[in-house]
């Protein structure tokens, strides 16, 4: 197809046109000024040996912070001049809202540190480097993708540079381009793929320095420095609305039950962030089944129960919802996949597998209905992952249902009216949404620091907003090794995982200790007996509505780079009381406070305590 050509618009995508998003102070004026903090660990201090050793030319790189023109920081490193330069930007991972706005944010910035720069686009994604297959992004080519949903301005491929052979075609291509810079947008695998390319480049001593922007519906890409990524905000609201419609549906015909799956890949924040905006009856989390050990009886048995409580009210519907994880967070499913994934690396064909399962595997596979049994068979991902979003888990789970409650009827354990289930999968739906205010503005700052990441020469980092509950003006902007998100698993969970020791950006998964779980566990009762279906109604961009943000983001407290900060002053403030020269009370305190200090946190970091943390 024909990439970055102007589209026929519909009055609204115009008037999204119009909208401007407004950087923070710290991102304004054509003066880059950057505070380079300490040098990075990791979450898990006995991961670092492993990673360091993996990336040592981009490992423990410190933390940076843009600063506004009136901060008072005397060792800031101020960059006044701005070369031409040439930038290329490449979309790596599933179409997200608001990844166009990265594109525009960069440009932006790059045009306004120096109009000669340029900024040229990969067609067809990572397949499109390789290839070389460029575009000139201008504001013409720009003018009808401002604000707009979908990757359609560019494209994208397989979403991967990870091979051998994948990223010496990308070092070639930048070399052949004469690119200072590589902006990658994507998720975990993405940002993971940017931080080995990174480390090759500089191994390699090429000049091109390599940038990675969170972009991902999944809301997966969430550590210590980053709050949220672009999408998952409009995928969320889009999503609530519909499984809100179906809720009202349910209470009119007060008939069916509608089982919803939702995108969202292994984690299951999609689900959560849906459930406590439209609060439908009942959610399945896959990180709760995989923490239980629910096997696929547990669930139907815990289903069954729930409409059985429900019938006893005289209510015959309902709204459930179900990540598309979920199928492999299932033990015995998992470890059935496990089995075929295995036969599909020996090359086994697809005809012949189910007769080479172990007895136990065979089992099952013949237990559960023929759609299942072909969709579980399909070939994996590009990333060597099952075929989420092609595996029904609303309809085996509703056939489940219906075939225990029908027993129950039969047996008299259930006196209540016939159960009806009707099947939803919500996900390509949203993907191509217009995005969200917040995706709009959060997805062009990102692009501005992608340019400051830039222009202070720096390597590996992925471009990184705290603070992002608050208003645009408040938010923090900066940079964090890509290192430095990265853990080690020490087992294998899933198919198609990384394999075990081998550092990465891993998916962060529902944190069940976290505030957004404890108020879904706090409504749980209420979500299911009461029928408050609540609608957020459709993605509003102006007035009551607008200015909404993901729910899990702001009841979570994660200034996480704020207190980096603070603590920073703190002990500048200790250094700068303690002096030689100060009593002898004053000495003996700050002794006694920091070997206190210092005993508690060499407990919390040391390996054994660290392993307590789930993944």
């Amino acid at each position: 197809m024909d990439f970055g050509i102007p589209r026929e618009l519909s009055d609204l995508q115009k008037e999204r046109t119009l909208y401007q998003p407004v950087p923070p102070p710290c991102l304004q004026g054509t003066t880059v000024r950057v505070e380079f903090g300490d040098g990075t660990t990791t979450a898990d201090a006995s991961d670092a040996h492993t990673i360091s050793r993996s990336f040592p030319l981009t490992y423990g790189q410190p933390l940076v912070h843009f600063l506004r023109a009136t901060a008072q920081v005397p060792d800031a490193k101020i960059i006044q001049e701005h070369p031409v330069i040439r930038v290329g930007v490449v979309f790596s991972g599933r179409q997200s809202p608001g990844g166009h706005n990265v594109i525009w944010g960069l440009y932006d910035a790059i045009k306004c540190h120096n109009p000669n720069s340029t900024l040229l686009g990969f067609v067809g994604g990572t397949d499109g480097l390789f290839a070389l297959q460029t575009l000139e992004v201008t504001e013409k080519v720009l003018s009808t993708y401002k604000n707009q949903g979908g990757y359609d301005m560019l494209g994208r491929s397989k979403d991967q540079i990870r091979t051998t052979e994948q990223v010496n075609a990308a070092l070639a291509a930048c070399q052949a381009l004469k690119l200072d810079a590589l902006v990658i947008i994507g998720g975990v695998t993405s940002n993971t793929d940017a931080a080995q390319l990174a480390e090759t480049f500089a191994e390699k001593k090429c000049p091109t320095k390599v940038v990675g922007v969170p972009v991902t519906l999944n809301g997966d890409l969430k550590n210590q420095f980053v709050e949220t990524d672009v999408g998952f905000d409009t995928i969320c609201k889009v999503n609530s609305q519909l499984i809100s419609n179906v809720c009202t549906d349910a209470l009119s015909a007060e008939k069916y039950y509608y089982f919803i799956r939702l995108m969202g890949r292994k984690a299951s924040h999609v689900a959560l962030e849906c459930t406590l905006q439209s609060h439908p009856n009942m959610v399945i989390l896959g990180e709760e089944v995989a923490a239980s050990k629910l096997t696929l009886f547990d669930l139907t048995i815990q289903i069954c129960d729930s409409v059985q409580a429900r019938a006893e009210q005289n209510k015959y519907h309902g709204v459930i919802l179900l990540p598309e994880g979920l199928i492999e967070s299932i033990p015995e499913v998992y470890a059935l996949l496990q089995e075929i994934h295995g036969l599909h690396k020996q090359g086994v064909s697809v005809e012949s597998m189910s007769s080479q399962l172990s007895p136990w595997a065979s089992a099952l596979f013949e237990f559960l209905p023929p759609f299942i049994r072909k969709q579980l068979l399909l070939h994996p991902e590009s990333d060597d992952s099952a075929q989420l979003s092609q595996i029904e888990t609303e309809k085996l789970l509703a056939q489940l249902v219906e075939d225990e409650m029908n027993k129950r009827l039969k047996e008299g354990t259930y006196t209540g009216k016939k159960f009806n289930a009707i099947c939803h999968f919500f996900g390509y739906q949203a993907r191509g949404s217009l995005p969200s205010k917040f995706d709009c503005d959060y997805a062009y700052v990102l692009g501005h620091v992608s340019y400051h990441l830039i222009a202070a020469n720096l390597n590996g980092y992925m471009a990184t907003v705290t603070n992002l509950k608050n208003p645009v003006a408040k938010w923090r902007c900066g940079g964090a090794p890509i290192t430095a998100m990265m853990t080690v698993r020490r087992y294998a969970r899933g198919p198609g995982v990384i394999p075990i020791g081998k550092p990465a950006v891993h998916p962060a998964t529902v944190d069940l200790r976290g505030k957004a779980y404890e108020l879904l566990r706090q409504n749980a009762v209420s979500y299911l007996t009461d029928d408050i279906y609540r609608n957020p109604g459709p993605l509003q961009f102006e007035g009551p509505g607008s200015d909404a943000k993901p729910i899990s983001l702001c009841v979570e407290d994660q200034d996480y780079m704020g207190r980096i900060k603070k603590l920073q002053e703190y002990l500048d403030k200790v250094k700068s009381i303690v002096k030689p020269g100060c009593s002898q009370d004053v000495l003996k305190a700050a002794l006694s406070a920091m070997s206190s200090v210092t005993d508690i946190l060499s407990v919390m970091t040391a390996p054994s305590f660290s392993s307590q943390t789930p993944f």
